[in-house]
């Protein structure tokens, strides 16, 4: 079975929530929404040692930045429509490599000198890349909205239906 590592489930949870925290009201003025790991953990339900090691993997990625001090915290660097599912697993697990003879794995294969399906794996494998990299965080924070109340985007608007 292909399965995600929670880690990296976690950091889709974390990043989701730090930009529904930008977008609430700012507090003393501040240009930047910062959140603590103590908070995020308390908004998302991980726990906080998780959220601090997914927040690091996530800032050494360059998808989050920290900032210390007593206002300090974390801030998202892109907007969610710019970050991709592989762009989190990347940051969180590393390069996406199904098996050891893939492109960019770091993983060994004790029979690659006689293997006869040797490099024909990186098909399948792009295929995924591809497949996650046209998948944005935005796409799953609007996946978490049930059909029945999502609106298209090319659904006229209230205020254009009023004016006419």
């Amino acid at each position: 079975m292909l399965r995600l590592s929670k880690l990296t489930d976690y950091a889709v949870v974390v990043l989701i929530r730090l930009a529904e925290g930008e977008r609430a009201p700012m507090d003393r003025g501040t240009a930047v929404c910062v959140q603590t790991s103590p908070g995020l953990a308390a908004a998302t339900g991980v726990p906080e040692p998780t959220v601090a090691k997914v927040l690091k993997a996530l800032a050494t990625a360059g998808l989050v930045a920290s900032t210390r001090g007593a206002r300090g915290g974390y801030r998202l660097l892109r907007p969610l429509d710019q970050v991709s599912v592989a762009d989190v697993i990347g940051a969180v697990d590393g390069p996406i490599a199904l098996t050891a003879c893939v492109d960019g794995s770091t993983l060994g294969c004790e029979v690659s000198s006689v293997c006869a399906v040797k490099g024909r794996w990186d098909l399948v494998n792009d295929a995924i890349q591809q497949s996650l990299s046209g998948i944005t965080l935005a796409d799953m924070r609007a996946a978490s909205v049930p059909p029945a109340f999502r609106i298209p985007a090319d659904a006229p608007s209230i205020l254009s239906r009023a004016a006419e």
